[in-house]
């Protein structure tokens, strides 16, 4: 068969060559070493955890090599994108620091970062494969391809569409002009050699893997003339100049494909990072992080929660490399970015999600913010999730970032939050309208003592006297009332003030409600 006249029959349209598409995109100006990286997600608008796992990885490797790091939309699959699912995307891993060099809405010469938008490219590439013998047009029919399946099952060989199954692959050029004419649908097929390049393959975090040459005449081309994602993204990475592949182990089967179409295309191929994929313990065992099993799997969840930035990152490093926590301890006010990455750390098998590890990450970052900084981000969360709340913090900024200050700062500073979400109920209490007796007086004072203890103490109140004065005070009283410990004595001030046993130091909650909101809560408590 004429190749040439047959690729001209399919892309009669397409009049570029190979070597337009490589002037368009020639390779980019930077320093030896820098790293081009790319995140690639469909815009499904939901945000696995599992992608800011990924997508942290490709932003490490392109800033701490002065390198790019880019967003590529993949959307040829009309089916999985859903309505500004890419903004979601987009914002979703901006507001947990991740942040692109390059995406669709900052053009740059790379561009378009769309694949729907690179249809020319992919045609044009098809059209040279046709060319040069390695492509040809299938015309089966699903019900033909399902019956060899069929076949294959019961014959007990792999399925798929390679060897004397692929019928195809002998048509003639009259064959093919004819199906053209009759109107039959048709998708493009590689021309698998099976041997391409070498068994044997060096993965920068898996290191040596032992590979089985394709043998599958993969479809390059759907019938609508839309790329898969196997050809997309490989003409994507070599004309967008990608030089590092970063994505979950679970491709590493796909591998044998995008070796072999760098090689028939006579590309060089980037360099691959197939790190591990982020596990979860159910009932003994291991299983991959599900988003339709884990609510953790969402990062809205995290957002929604109220996990502090810094926390999410801090942890996701945790479990991408293996020497982070050492260099962590070593360095406790270093900022993340400091991290040098070396991928031969990356964790080898499965990584474990461990929420009460994450909480006590951002336990330890939010005792060690400061109470304006806390204030400013549970203030922004609250306006998102807890609208009300929201408002009695901004009621009085001052009082509210005092309450935040109690038990603040110092070498055992509280760790009373877990994430933002937990602040409402924590500091409910310190709002008139939201106050709520949730802990009920112990039986070990009599109804009777403690009248007499919140009776006395609304009238002796003087919140002028320093603590330890203040605390003597009390201490004072409880022994005139011949009550034996001072906490039992305490306990009925705490809860009449602050409806719980659970809260911050009394002495200082008091300071930040003022005389006479403590004297009122003493007497409704009566």
């Amino acid at each position: 068969m004429n190749t040439h006249d047959l690729a001209t029959l399919l892309f009669s349209d397409i009049t570029a060559t190979p070597a337009d598409i490589e002037t368009r995109y020639p390779p980019r100006n930077l320093l030896g070493g820098a790293c081009v990286t790319r995140f690639a997600p469909s815009p499904t608008g939901f945000l696995h955890f599992g992608a800011l796992y990924s997508a942290t990885i490709d932003v490490l490797l392109a800033k701490q090599s002065k390198g790019i790091c880019y967003l590529r939309i993949e959307d040829t699959d009309a089916t999985r994108t859903v309505e500004n699912g890419e903004a979601l995307l987009v914002q979703g891993l901006a507001d947990f620091g991740v942040i692109f060099d390059e995406t669709p809405n900052t053009p740059d010469k790379y561009a378009p970062y769309r694949q729907t938008d690179r249809k020319d490219i992919y045609q044009t590439i098809a059209k040279q494969l046709v060319c040069d013998g390695k492509a040809y047009p299938c015309f089966c029919t699903s019900g033909e391809l399902s019956a060899k399946r069929e076949e294959q099952t019961k014959q007990k060989l792999n399925p798929g569409y390679y060897g004397a199954w692929a019928t195809c692959r002998a048509c003639d050029f009259e064959t093919v002009s004819q199906h053209l004419k009759d109107g039959l649908p048709w998708v493009l097929r590689l021309r698998a050699s099976g041997a391409a390049y070498d068994s044997k393959f060096r993965d920068l975090a898996k290191g040596e893997v032992s590979i089985t040459p394709n043998d599958q005449d993969i479809v390059l081309l759907k019938s609508d003339g839309i790329p898969t994602y196997h050809f997309a993204h490989v003409c994507d990475d070599h004309f967008m100049r990608t030089t590092h592949v970063v994505r979950g182990e679970e491709w590493l089967p796909s591998l044998p494909i995008h070796l072999e179409l760098f090689a028939v295309l006579g590309w060089q191929r980037p360099e691959y990072i197939h790190h591990a994929q982020v596990m979860k313990l159910d009932n003994g065992g291991k299983r991959k992080l599900s988003k339709r099993q884990d609510p953790e799997a969402d990062m809205r969840y995290f957002k929604k929660s109220g996990y502090p930035v810094p926390a999410v990152r801090e942890y996701v490093m945790t479990l991408l490399f293996s020497d982070f926590e050492e260099w962590r301890s070593n360095h406790l006010s270093a900022p993340l970015d400091d991290f040098e990455v070396r991928i031969n750390k990356l964790s080898a098998s499965g990584a474990l999600f461990d929420i009460a590890k994450l909480n006590d990450i951002s336990k330890n970052i939010i005792a060690a913010m400061s109470a304006e900084e806390a204030y400013t981000q549970l203030l922004t969360w609250a306006q998102e999730f807890a609208p009300e709340f929201a408002e009695c913090l901004r009621r009085d900024e001052q009082a509210s970032v005092a309450m935040l200050n109690i038990g603040r700062g110092g070498e055992k500073p509280r760790k009373d939050l877990t994430v933002w979400q937990d602040a409402v109920s924590y500091l409910e209490f310190f709002f008139d309208d939201c106050f709520v007796m949730h802990d009920e007086f112990s039986a070990k004072i009599a109804p009777d003592v403690r009248q007499k203890i919140l009776q006395t103490t609304a009238a002796q109140l003087d919140l002028t006297l320093d603590k330890p004065t203040w605390f003597d005070n009390m201490k004072a009283l409880a022994a005139e009332m011949e009550i034996v410990k001072i906490a039992d004595f305490m306990a009925v001030i705490r809860i009449a003030v602050c409806g719980r046993q659970n809260a911050p130091d009394l002495y200082s909650v008091m300071q930040v409600l003022g005389k006479d909101r403590v004297i009122k809560r003493l007497q409704n408590a009566m």
